[in-house]
């Protein structure tokens, strides 16, 4: 129920259908008897900055979830960004603090690295293969580095993208040897898809499936639906795959902490969760 006590969480972005926040936060809050709502709020990328100025003068915000396409034009629009976000190169969350001000940080990375080592893949010493050097995959790149990988390829159709994200990481993390230019899957051991592909039904394929070793772990940031069909693909070569919103409900808790609603675990979370598709 919503009151006029109640504290409001923007989930900014666009398009907003595939949203799955609300889904999971909205029956958490009212479990717990947290006054708070995720309120879905669609925002195009020309009016993004109008609309972070007036949102956050609502004196009952308390901050936002930010996803794409905005997360990287978010850096710039904030008063002071936290380090793991300037490695990323981006921002998923914003918080309003009591003087006014305005704090960036970014969970995606720390959200995806923390659901496939809790399914036992650990990252350390590992090849590993990020297509999307965008918002959420320079994140999820920055977390893996920091996990301990020994070699990660990037790729983006944008190669300036990926050149870019590349420097960030040798910058932080010297020892990790990066290259970039190829999404090809073959020996490594963990590939990730961290761009939209598999969003709409005609979207092909972001790896060549058939490349791919039935050994290597396949993660997915899509949550257009459970199983998208780079995962069904890998699940039939008998790979272990990670959906979408396993990184989404690994990162809440993060998010809970950040905006102080204490925390919780994946598994609580999940258990009170009303994710559609």
């Amino acid at each position: 129920m919503i009151s006029g006590k109640t504290t409001l969480i923007a989930h900014l972005g666009y398009p907003t259908e595939s949203f799955k926040a609300p889904m999971i936060y909205n029956p958490w809050f009212d479990k717990k008897g947290i006054d708070a709502v995720v309120v879905p709020m669609g925002v195009k990328s020309e009016d993004y900055a109008a609309a972070i100025a007036s949102i956050f003068r609502f004196t009952n915000i308390r901050g936002a979830l930010v996803t794409m396409p905005h997360k990287i034009a978010t850096l710039s629009l904030v008063d002071e960004v936290t380090p793991t976000a300037k490695i990323a190169g981006a921002c998923n969350a914003i918080l309003l603090r009591p003087d006014g001000t305005l704090l960036g940080d970014q969970f995606d990375g720390a959200g995806f690295v923390r659901g496939v080592e809790r399914k036992g893949r650990l990252f350390k010493g590992t090849r590993v293969l990020v297509s999307g050097s965008g918002g959420v995959g320079s994140a999820i790149a920055a977390s893996i580095a920091a996990a301990g990988a020994a070699e990660m390829m990037l790729f983006d159709v944008s190669d300036a993208s990926a050149q870019a994200l590349a420097a960030r990481l040798r910058e932080h993390y010297p020892q990790l040897r990066v290259q970039t230019g190829s999404r090809d899957p073959a020996g490594f051991d963990i590939v990730v898809n961290a761009t939209p592909l598999g969003m709409k039904p005609d979207d092909p394929l972001p790896f060549d499936v058939e490349r791919i070793s039935p050994d290597t772990f396949v993660g997915e940031v899509v949550m257009k639906s459970e199983y998208t069909p780079l995962l069904q693909a890998a699940k039939d070569k008998g790979c272990a795959v990670q959906v979408g919103t396993d990184m989404l409900f690994e990162m809440i808790p993060a998010y809970l902490e950040f905006f102080g609603f204490g925390t919780a675990t994946a598994d609580e979370l999940r258990a009170t969760a009303q994710i559609q598709y």
